[in-house]
């Protein structure tokens, strides 16, 4: 790939960073905000909580499938064309999403906006690494990622504030004019770029046949259908041996020939899949339970963002010094105590002793975590390579959430219309958290047997990689 000799500190570069910023913030309010909207959701549309975990799961359904087709599709078609046109997606399902009568019709209409973040999420950061001249990129990254966070913390207070102002429909349709400001300052200020070695075929075969099985998979698990969980677990197997076969694979399986790459992604796996699990029931129960307002849950949330925007880059320092395997194993056993601490939180819970010292542990824990877990991944495959390996650590992310959500309320016996009985879905949520610990406490036990090794790049994720944000670099090539 070749990089456009354009300065940060110029104009078109300040616009470039400026398009790329609002790009990524589409995807990543999207994420934070429509969590927020939720319960109001529920009670306009008449849902129960399987419609929940589907307006939720769509999305990621089709943005874990589709994202690293979508970043072959720029590597390709050219990276800036790739981006705007998932924009106009992006912006065209939103507005299906605002407008929708129903939950099947909004939960369509987020399928269709999943595609879209699936187009324009890898082109983000790969416009700054093509268009920015070598210098500087490091400049540029750490504003695309000082901004990215802000748009996070921005993210539950916006969402909260847009459902108690305006109604839930606000939340979709503000990434309209967001939208507009991106297309056209990518069209005016963005050069184009392609990779000049991306050769071969698109891997489409093995794009269909994962977006086959998360779905089934998904589908199975929300409804409890055996049957689709059977056949989605063999067009998994399917997608594995095409992969094994593919010359040009979304997920070449030789990364997973270093122990460290392996060990990681199993981590993310176990951790990624508590944090979707969290996130989703978490503003839930704020709201179900405890009886909080949209906006209040929004700002209850806050500290998890806050102490990961301040310790972040510090912990993923660190690991540079010691190496990834302690923080580690440390972080999620930290975040672990944080969700045996939100077992206090249901029906007359208080902010101050409940609910924040579960947030401030949890928070802690994540922000010990992230940094490190994103370094090791990057860190264990060479630097030509590093692109990839962060798109396909991305996707097991992605992966991950949308089995939890899809899992979790039947597991923990939350089902139906039972955000109508507090105690009943208070009840729910803590066996789910139950769950949730143990996870991080699996993602812990394997950090600690299978990573080793002090050299990794532990400080390649930027501030706000959390929940809602990809891994850097989430693409085929960097």
């Amino acid at each position: 790939m070749t990089a456009t000799d354009i300065s940060v500190s110029s104009a078109r570069g300040r616009w470039i960073v400026a398009a790329t910023v609002l790009g990524s913030a589409l995807a990543m309010l999207d994420a934070t905000v429509v969590n927020i909207a939720l319960p109001a959701i529920g009670r306009d549309l008449g849902s129960g909580v399987t419609g929940l975990q589907w307006t939720l799961s769509g999305y990621t359904l089709t943005l874990a499938s589709l994202i690293l087709l979508g970043g072959s599709l720029g590597d390709r078609l050219g990276r800036r064309r790739v981006f705007v046109w998932g924009t106009v997606w992006f912006a065209a399902a939103s507005v299906l999403c605002g407008l929708a009568p129903s939950i099947e019709v909004l939960v369509a209409a987020r399928l269709l906006q999943g595609v879209g973040a699936a187009l324009l999420t890898p082109g983000s950061l790969a416009l700054i690494s093509a268009s920015i001249r070598a210098e500087d990129r490091g400049a540029a990254i750490g504003l695309w990622s000082g901004l990215g966070g802000v748009a996070s913390a921005v993210g539950p207070l916006l969402g909260g504030w847009l459902v108690d102002a305006v109604g839930w429909r606000s939340v979709f349709l503000i990434n309209i004019p967001l939208a507009v400001v991106v297309v056209w300052v990518a069209a005016k200020h963005v050069p184009e770029s392609r990779d000049p070695h991306a050769s071969g075929r698109l891997d489409a075969p093995g794009a269909v046949t994962v977006a086959a099985a998360l779905g089934l998979l998904t589908y199975g698990l929300i409804e409890s259908h055996a049957l689709a969980l059977a056949l989605g677990v063999v067009a998994a197997g399917v997608f594995v041996v095409i992969e094994r076969r593919s010359h040009d694979p979304l997920v070449p399986p030789s990364l997973f020939a270093s122990r460290v790459f392996l060990a990681a992604n199993l981590v993310t796996f176990a951790v990624y899949a508590a944090l979707g699990g969290v996130f989703f029931l978490l503003v839930l129960q704020l709201q179900f339970a405890v009886g909080y307002s949209p906006i209040a849950a929004g700002v209850a949330t806050l500290p998890i963002t806050a102490l990961m925007l301040v310790l972040s880059a510090r912990a993923g320092r660190i690991a540079g010094r010691i190496g990834p395997r302690v923080p580690m194993t440390v972080g999620p056993l930290l975040s672990a105590l944080g969700l045996l601490l939100m077992l206090r939180i249901g029906p007359g819970s208080t902010y101050a002793t409940d609910v924040l010292p579960a947030v401030v542990v949890f928070g802690l824990g994540l922000s010990a975590l992230v940094a490190p877990l994103t370094g090791a991944v990057l860190g264990a495959v060479s630097t030509d390579r590093a692109g990839i390996a962060s798109g396909v650590n991305n996707a097991v992310a992605r992966t991950s959430q949308l089995l939890a959500v899809a899992a979790l309320p039947a597991l923990a016996g939350i089902a139906g219309s039972d955000y109508a009985a507090p105690e009943v879905f208070s009840d729910g949520f803590h066996a789910a958290m139950l769950m949730c610990a143990g996870l991080l406490v699996i993602g812990a036990a394997i950090a600690a047997a299978l990573i080793r090794g002090t050299g990794d790049d532990a400080s390649n994720c930027p501030p706000h990689c959390d929940i809602g944000s990809p891994p850097p670099a989430s693409r085929r090539s960097a």
